[in-house]
């Protein structure tokens, strides 16, 4: 391997929203820091299911809808 192309790897602990910590590593901050994070896997949407709603950006579901309409969809 050539050097000085990698980056530096270091262990650094992952707070997420509930309080449970991970220690993992990182090229991220520095060796020993905490990385708190906002939105994790026990909160966010994608992962719970908690949104079943089509969000319509513009209309543009709608007018999907109305011009395949007669297809069966």
């Amino acid at each position: 391997m050539k050097k000085d192309t990698h980056p530096e790897y270091h262990t650094i602990e992952v707070k997420l929203t509930d309080g449970t910590a991970y220690q993992m590593r990182s090229t991220w901050g520095k060796e020993g820091d905490t990385m708190q994070l906002d939105i994790d896997p026990t909160v966010h949407p994608a992962w719970t299911g908690g949104t079943s709603r089509l969000l319509d950006a513009g209309g543009r579901v709608s007018k999907f809808k109305k011009k395949y309409e007669g297809l069966g969809f």
